[in-house]
């Protein structure tokens, strides 16, 4: 069982930027693939980034270059990076852990709660 509690989120400017964190329990932290996806109000739940075990990344194209994703293995922690802040990047931000590195969230078996980010123009 993983336990994951977001944090980081909040309002901000356009052009702005926010580090979230997700903290993850358990001991095996290490050995998920950790994935962030976001969902704006009447939108599905899409793709933004995942991190393998092994440290690899992949990115939806829509955040590419504006978005980092990283993780701390001794701190069960992993974090995105957000740079260059649009409105359309208004949305609730999930972490979420799976043995597979997936773009689909019906790979993550764990969730997180979410964290608001709201980017005003």
């Amino acid at each position: 069982q993983v336990q994951l509690v977001e944090s980081g989120g909040g309002l901000v400017q356009a052009g702005g930027s926010l580090r979230l964190s997700c903290a993850a329990s358990g001991r095996t932290f290490s050995s998920y693939a950790m994935g962030w996806f976001r969902q704006a109000p009447g939108k599905d739940r899409d793709f933004v980034a995942t991190i393998a075990p092994s440290g690899l990344s992949y990115y939806a194209d829509s955040v590419k270059g504006r978005f980092t994703i990283s993780r701390d293995n001794a701190k069960n922690t992993v974090y995105l990076q957000i740079d260059v802040l649009k409105p359309e990047d208004t949305a609730v931000y999930y972490c979420a852990a799976g043995r597979l590195t997936s773009i689909s969230p019906g790979q993550y078996n764990y969730w997180g709660q979410g964290t608001q980010v709201t980017v005003s123009s």
